[in-house]
């Protein structure tokens, strides 16, 4: 190997890869495993409670790991040759009980703290790459993992992040976690909290321009709220017969989930902000997809029918274009958006006839 050029692939039965989301764009992620887990019962603090190493974290377990960059495959081996056997258990003192705050930067790629432990909380899609590998980890576990950019599909544009130095290899560490839940293990209560907590994330995170991070918020968000679907539909089959419970245990959780109408309209809006991720990342046919889900949920939603008149334009499908922007002048009479985007389509349809007819009329000279 070349000593001043990073490795190009990783080999063996154990590797797995798959495409990862960044604020710059996406990453090609291939990982294997370097160390594996002790058996033993690794301690958390807070509750009380324990989880087997033989078990990996799940949605909300508070994941304490630890993430060094290596430049070359020699180095990274280097590194768990040194420290194979370091970090397999944690005292309850040591333990860190809520996740370490620091934000996504559009500059780096795995989007964490390098050489420190640090405390994820899983699901949160704060480092994608990290969070994927750490899923399939058991406590006491390294794995190496390599990143590298990913070539655009058939069908859309990918960008790339601005890293200099892809690609290049890390390695992870999981030291302990808390116990979490799988998304069905969970109550319709908690569903919502975290469809609100990726919705929220998702309008800061395109607010301060990590495009690509809000996209991955919103899916969440949209995953997590599709399966709430059966649970507000039994809520209001119920009716009176929910009221009369709202002084119970059961009463008081009905009363935190969303009526069929405040879901229809949550579902509207995280189709609609997908929509405008998906605008901003030049993906034209999947915008005008999340942006007519969004108007057939809620016909008066002003913006999702401009951002479906923005896709079929970017499509030139300009009768489709036509028909969204002149359905937002009916909800808002003096849009300045919707009149030019009118305007702009006669324009752009009187310069095509002008130039159909150049061609017609030199066919026929």
């Amino acid at each position: 190997m070349d000593p001043g050029q990073p490795f190009q692939t990783l080999h063996g039965d154990d590797v797995t890869s798959w495409v990862s989301v960044c604020p710059g764009g996406l990453c090609k992620v291939q990982q294997k495993q370097t160390h594996r887990g002790s058996q033993q019962t690794v301690s958390t603090s807070g509750d009380g409670a324990s989880c087997s190493s033989s078990s990996c974290p799940r949605l909300g377990s508070l994941c304490q790991v630890r993430v060094r960059r290596k430049a070359s495959r020699d180095e990274a081996d280097s590194l768990i040759s040194k420290n194979g056997n370091e970090g397999q258990s944690v005292q309850p003192d040591q333990w860190v009980t809520e996740a370490t705050a620091f934000p996504r930067c559009q500059d780096s790629v795995l989007q964490v703290p390098l050489g420190d432990w640090t405390t994820l909380r899983l699901g949160e899609g704060q480092c994608d790459i990290t969070e994927a590998c750490v899923e399939g980890m058991r406590a006491g576990e390294k794995c190496e993992i390599l990143i590298s950019p990913v070539g655009s599909g058939p069908d859309v544009s990918v960008p790339h992040p601005a890293e200099e130095n892809l690609p290049f290899c890390a390695t992870i560490e999981l030291k302990a976690f808390t116990p979490g839940k799988e998304s069905w293990e969970m109550s319709p209560v908690e569903k919502c909290q975290w469809v609100k907590s990726h919705k929220e994330r998702g309008g800061v995170r395109f607010k301060s321009g990590d495009v690509w991070g809000a996209a991955d918020s919103y899916s969440r968000a949209l995953k997590l709220l599709i399966t709430l679907h059966g649970h507000v539909n039994e809520v209001e089959k119920k009716g009176q017969e929910a009221e009369e419970q709202r002084d119970t245990d059961t009463g008081d959780q009905l009363q935190q989930l969303p009526s069929a109408n405040e879901f229809k309209t949550i579902k509207a809006e995280l189709h609609s902000n997908m929509s405008l991720c998906q605008l901003k990342l030049n993906q034209p046919q999947r915008a005008k997809a999340s942006a007519t889900k969004a108007t057939h949920l809620e016909p008066g939603g002003a913006k999702a029918w401009y951002r479906r008149g923005q896709a079929c334009q970017m499509l030139n499908e300009l009768e489709e274009a036509r028909q969204a922007f002149r359905k937002l002048l009916e909800l808002q009479p003096e849009s300045p958006a919707a009149q030019k985007a009118l305007k702009d389509i006669a324009s752009k349809e009187k310069e095509t006839n002008a130039q159909l007819g150049l061609r017609l009329s030199k066919m026929f000279s």
